[in-house]
């Protein structure tokens, strides 16, 4: 398995895009990861896994989301097994528009540990995170649930107060910032401000210039990157 390399940009397109426009769409960020030599999470949906692992190579697949199950009776379950011989590097948990229950999320985040891919887990308030940061995720994703696509980002007293909490419990644990995200500068800030790497889906897609935007906020990475390491 491929190492990930912080700082990070994380994207993906959740269901405004799909089909050929998704693809097109991961090809621009295989393209910016190459450009800039940054890591690229590409949140990506079931149905182009494949092709995508397949034709971006510089890009971390995740897949949208995975259960707490294993191989055998379940219709309808995702299995990170599955996952994997699709071309998954990790799996997403928990995001506010598919929650689950604390325990399936550990459950989950096993499971995948089993089948020999990363865990990704979203979290909402401090308080959550913490509690999720217990199970000891490889990556965590908090990120206050009302701001998500509203184009608002977390202020900055969250992004510092969430990242240290969550590397009190483990410091080991990636922690990124991504809700509401839609500008570069918001990238550059809260990467400097400690977050291991920042994300953004729709302030990109639903952009009037997403390929431009896309392409600011992975060079945000790069500097940051690079001024982080004159410290």
């Amino acid at each position: 398995m491929k190492e990930l390399r912080v700082p990070y940009f994380e994207t993906g397109v959740k269901c405004y895009l799909y089909g050929e426009k998704e693809m097109e769409f991961a090809r621009m960020c295989e393209a910016a990861a190459v450009k800039y030599d940054v890591d690229v999470l590409f949140i990506s949906s079931f149905m182009n896994m494949k092709d995508i692992a397949r034709e971006c190579p510089h890009l971390f697949v995740i897949a949208q989301c995975v259960d707490n199950w294993k191989p055998g009776r379940g219709m309808g379950k995702i299995i990170p097994e599955a996952l994997k011989e699709a071309g998954a590097w990790g799996a997403c948990l928990n995001h506010c528009e598919r929650p689950m229950a604390l325990c399936d999320i550990k459950g989950a985040i096993d499971r995948c540990r089993e089948a020999g891919i990363k865990s990704f887990v979203c979290a909402d308030s401090i308080a959550e995170a913490m509690a999720v940061a217990n199970l000891h995720p490889d990556i965590m994703n908090p990120e206050p649930s009302e701001l998500i696509g509203t184009g608002t980002s977390p202020d900055m007293k969250y992004v510092t107060g969430v990242v240290k909490a969550v590397g009190e419990v483990d410091p080991k644990i990636i922690t990124e910032i991504a809700a509401g995200i839609s500008t570069a500068q918001d990238v550059y800030d809260y990467i400097m401000a400690g977050s291991d790497a920042a994300g953004a889906a729709s302030g990109i897609i639903k952009s009037d210039r997403p390929a431009e935007l896309l392409d600011e906020m992975v060079a945000a990475v790069a500097k940051a990157k690079a001024d982080l390491a004159k410290k």
